[in-house]
């Protein structure tokens, strides 16, 4: 049995730590201490069980009041739990609980060669690219496996829902690998290249007044022109 609860004990807290930790290596996105403060002041800190075990944890918190927001700083499984339709049905949760609050938009970043995550946040949930941020979170373990940390930063507007590029749409399109997270274990080397590259190409399209509308698992980012109010 799966379940998704509040860690509103301090040993939760402490379990939630450790699970973050198992995922991300050393260094270390959140302690208990912060985790802890942000629960206790009402923002959003759940735990993913399986079976009674944590397997994962996310933590988000409020925007700016004006915006009606809410910043997910992380959502993370164990490698052995992905894969089996987790994704959409925290993401779900996640919504609701925002919902239920007079949240309508949640934003987050994330690494745009991982080509699982760009499917899933543009195409899955109709999230919308906001910015591009080159080595936002400066170098580090983890994710990244040492390389520059370079983000993509993406609203999604809870009340909307995801919609498909028509094909006269798309101008252009921006490939990216398969599976970067294999290629920086293997080949660093190359999975830094396509860093570099993909950096780059974004600016170019972007200065042609292109933008990123969705991405496709085989053709990578799709880029529609800009529109302007």
């Amino acid at each position: 049995m799966r379940e998704i609860r509040d860690l509103d004990t301090v040993e939760l807290i402490l379990e939630a730590q450790g699970v973050l930790d198992a995922i991300r290596g050393p260094e270390r996105v959140v302690d208990a201490g912060t985790l802890r403060a942000l629960q206790q002041s009402g923002n959003y800190a759940v735990g993913f069980f399986d079976g009674g075990r944590m397997v994962g944890a996310s933590v988000a918190f409020f925007g700016e009041p004006s915006t009606r927001s809410m910043h997910s700083h992380i959502t993370a499984l164990l490698p052995e739990f992905r894969g089996r339709g987790w994704g959409r049905e925290l993401k779900e949760h996640q919504r609701q609980w925002a919902l239920s609050r007079g949240v309508g938009n949640v934003t987050w970043t994330f690494d745009p060669l991982v080509a699982r995550n760009a499917h899933f946040f543009l195409t899955v949930l109709g999230a919308r690219v906001t910015g591009y941020a080159v080595n936002q979170y400066g170098i580090f373990g983890g994710g990244d496996a040492g390389d520059e940390s370079d983000r993509l930063d993406v609203k999604w507007a809870l009340a909307d829902i995801a919609k498909t590029l028509a094909p006269e749409q798309v101008v252009e399109t921006l490939a990216i690998p398969r599976d970067v997270e294999q290629m920086r274990a293997e080949a660093p080397d190359e999975a830094h290249e396509w860093r570099m590259t993909l950096r780059r190409e974004m600016a170019v399209l972007t200065n042609r007044g292109l933008s990123i509308a969705g991405f496709d698992i085989d053709r990578g980012y799709l880029f529609v022109e800009t529109q302007t109010s």
